[in-house]
C-alpha cells in the first residue's frame, strides 16, 4: 500500500509552483523580447551572442570615426581641386595675356599695362596658396596654423608651411593625405631652367614688362615656356587630388556596404524573430493556463485536504 504523506504533499505544492514560475519567467522573457526587439537583455542569457555583438558594435563605433575622418579628408580634398581650378584660370588668363606682350605688335605701354594685370594675379595666386583647410589652417601648408606662404619686402614668396600634408585614416587600415603643399603645386623650372615658383615666375615677369625696352618682349617669349610648365604642375596635381578624391569614394563605398552586412549580422544574432516569438508566447501562455488549471484542481481534491490537515 502506497503511503502519501505530508512531506510528498508538500514537495507537489513546491514542484508545481516552481514549473508554474519557470513557464511564467519564460513567457515573461518572450514577451520582454517582443516588446524590445532584442532576443537576449543580458549577456548571461546567450555568452556567445553577445559577444559577438559587441565585436560588431566595436566595428560599428571604428567606422564611424573612419567615416567622419574620410568626410574630412574629402571636404578638405573637395576645397583644394576647387582652389586649384582658380590657380588653373589665373594662370591660363597670365598665359594669354603675355602671349600678347610676346608679339611685336604692341607697345611698351601696353605692355606694362600687361605686367599691372600680371601683378594682380600674383596676388590673387598668394590668397589662393594662403587658402584655409575646413578647420582653417593652410590648406597647402600642411595643416599649419596661419598662411603656407609669406611674401619678402620685393616681391618674392616663401613657403612657411610645413615638408608633408596632413594624413588622415579613411578605414580599412588606409589613410590619405588631404591636400598638397605649396611646393607641390607651384614649384615648377623656369624658361631658363632654374627652380622657381609661379607666383615668382610671373612676379618677375610682371617687373620686367613694366620696365619696358627690348627686353620686355624677350621676357614675355621666355615668360610663356615658364607659365605652361606652371600650367603642367597645377594640373598634374590637380589630377593626384581627383585620384584621392576617387579612392576615398571607393573606400566609402566599401564600408557602407561592410556597414550594411554588419547590419544585417547584428539584426540576425540579437534581434527578435517576432513572428516566431509571438507563437512561442501564445504556446508558453496555453501550457501556463493549462498547468494553472490542472493545479488548482489537483489542490482541491480531499485526498490532499486529509494528508495536509
Amino acid at each position: 500500500m502506497t503511503i502519501i504523506s505530508p512531506t510528498s504533499t508538500s514537495s507537489f505544492y513546491s514542484t508545481a509552483a516552481d514549473q508554474l514560475a519557470a513557464l511564467q519567467q519564460e513567457a515573461n522573457a518572450v514577451s520582454t523580447s517582443i516588446s524590445s526587439g532584442s532576443q537576449f537583455t543580458s549577456a548571461a542569457q546567450n555568452p556567445a551572442a553577445a559577444a559577438q555583438m559587441r565585436m560588431l558594435q566595436l566595428q560599428d563605433s571604428q567606422a564611424t570615426v573612419d567615416t567622419a575622418s574620410a568626410n574630412k579628408a574629402s571636404a578638405n580634398l573637395q576645397l583644394a581641386d576647387s582652389v586649384m581650378s582658380q590657380m588653373i584660370n589665373d594662370i591660363n588668363q597670365a598665359r594669354t595675356l603675355t602671349n600678347q606682350a610676346a608679339t611685336g605688335t604692341v607697345s611698351d605701354k601696353e605692355r606694362a599695362s600687361i605686367g599691372t594685370q600680371l601683378s594682380q594675379i600674383q596676388t590673387d595666386l598668394v590668397n589662393l596658396a594662403n587658402s584655409r583647410d575646413s578647420n582653417g589652417n593652410a590648406l597647402f601648408g600642411g595643416g599649419v596654423k596661419g598662411n603656407a606662404y609669406t611674401q619678402n619686402a620685393n616681391g618674392t614668396v616663401s613657403y612657411v608651411g610645413d615638408p608633408t600634408s596632413q594624413t588622415l585614416p579613411i578605414g580599412s587600415g588606409q589613410s590619405v593625405a588631404s591636400s598638397l603643399t605649396g611646393p607641390e603645386v607651384l614649384n615648377i623650372t623656369d624658361a631658363a631652367g632654374n627652380s622657381t615658383n609661379v607666383i615668382d615666375a610671373l612676379g618677375a615677369l610682371a617687373t620686367a614688362l613694366k620696365a619696358g625696352g627690348s627686353q620686355a618682349q624677350t621676357a614675355a617669349q621666355a615668360g610663356l615656356t615658364t607659365l605652361a610648365n606652371g600650367l603642367d604642375a597645377a594640373t598634374t596635381a590637380q589630377t593626384v587630388i581627383g585620384s584621392r578624391e576617387a579612392w576615398i569614394a571607393l573606400t566609402t563605398q566599401n564600408q557602407t556596404a561592410q556597414s550594411t552586412a554588419r547590419a544585417t549580422e547584428e539584426s540576425q544574432v540579437g534581434d527578435t524573430d517576432v513572428s516566431k516569438a509571438a507563437i512561442r508566447l501564445q504556446q508558453l501562455t496555453t501550457a501556463l493556463q493549462a498547468s494553472q488549471s490542472v493545479f488548482v484542481r489537483l489542490s482541491g481534491l480531499s485526498l490532499f485536504n486529509v494528508i495536509g490537515n
